[in-house]
């Protein structure tokens, strides 16, 4: 396959599983809807640490990727993962 496209499929699949991996986080440990979790981590400035959290599933997906194999497609994973960082550092300067 494409080089270029299998990155980009690694880079939705990190994606996602960054999505999910908050989404999962919010369900499992606030008491609060996820809009509700959200405006609250906003308010008290928590953002970059809940989707520090949710960025635990890219480790699953990237390693899940090096198994079988799938190495361009792990890149993609680590740059999304590297996206959430450099989002994460945003959020905590400003």
């Amino acid at each position: 396959m494409n080089t270029k496209k299998e990155i980009i499929i690694g880079f939705i699949v990190g994606l996602i599983a960054n999505t999910i991996g908050t989404l999962l986080y919010i369900l499992l440990f606030s008491d609060l809807t996820i809009t509700e979790t959200f405006e609250a981590a906003v308010a008290q400035e928590h953002i970059g640490s809940l989707l520090a959290l949710g960025a635990i599933l890219n480790l699953i997906a990237f390693f899940g990727f090096l198994k079988i194999k799938r190495d361009h497609r792990a890149k993609g994973v680590l740059i999304a993962t590297i996206l959430t960082a450099f989002i994460i550092l945003y959020y905590k300067i400003f």
